[in-house]
């Protein structure tokens, strides 16, 4: 598309898919944008305005349809088919992410981790062998992988990133507490729970009596 797309919709489009899936499994076939928005506390012109750089969906006073909008919006985000994915890191973090079990029936298969403890190579963690951490390069040369997940301490992380986009990666879910810088071809996504909490901190402590 030629139309430059903010990255603030795009960002919501994944929201209005797990909404209509979940209209889809209550057996709702249409729905209308002021449903929906209250649905997800957003306007319903906010609603129309993200669908409209993707084109025209639905009908004035009709609303639109459930399975077909949502079946365009998956096509959209490209989870119409199978994403492989690889974890690197099997600490407590990373044996949580790869045993969630809510990536699988959205398209995302692990298909590999990777650690350098010992006690954890060989095993199998959420499904996915944890292999050595020295066959990491070795193993992205000869295996097609779309997506890598980064839950390593800190100091690793930068490497770890390096490695990934010099193998190819060009898309990197970083959970380790550190901005790793990657080029500007490469798509990467840095979840801090941590950062999260303190910006709610703010909103907490300017809502306390006397505060300014």
């Amino acid at each position: 598309m030629s139309l430059e797309i903010p990255e603030v919709v795009i960002n919501r489009l994944p929201v209005y898919a797990r909404a209509l899936t979940e209209l889809q499994l209550r057996g709702e076939s249409v729905v209308s944008s002021q449903a929906l928005g209250e649905l997800l506390d957003v306007t319903p012109a906010q609603i129309r305005k993200d669908l409209s750089y993707f084109g025209r969906f639905g009908k004035q006073g009709r609303g639109y349809n459930v399975n077909s909008l949502l079946s365009k919006l998956r096509e959209i985000l490209g989870i119409d088919r199978q994403w492989r994915l690889i974890l690197v890191g099997v600490g407590r973090l990373g044996q949580a992410i790869a045993e969630y079990g809510g990536f699988g029936p959205q398209g995302f298969e692990i298909v590999a981790a990777f650690d350098a403890n010992p006690a954890l190579v060989g095993r199998t963690i959420g499904g996915a062998p944890v292999l050595e951490i020295d066959e990491l390069e070795r193993f992205l040369k000869t295996t097609r992988v779309d997506i890598g997940i980064v839950a390593v301490p800190a100091g690793d992380a930068q490497p770890v990133v390096d490695k990934l986009v010099a193998a190819g990666i060009r898309a990197i879910l970083n959970y380790a507490p550190i901005t790793a810088h990657v080029p500007r071809d490469v798509t990467i996504r840095h979840i801090d729970p941590v950062l999260a909490m303190q910006s709610m901190t703010f909103y907490i402590k300017r809502a306390e009596p006397g505060a300014k």
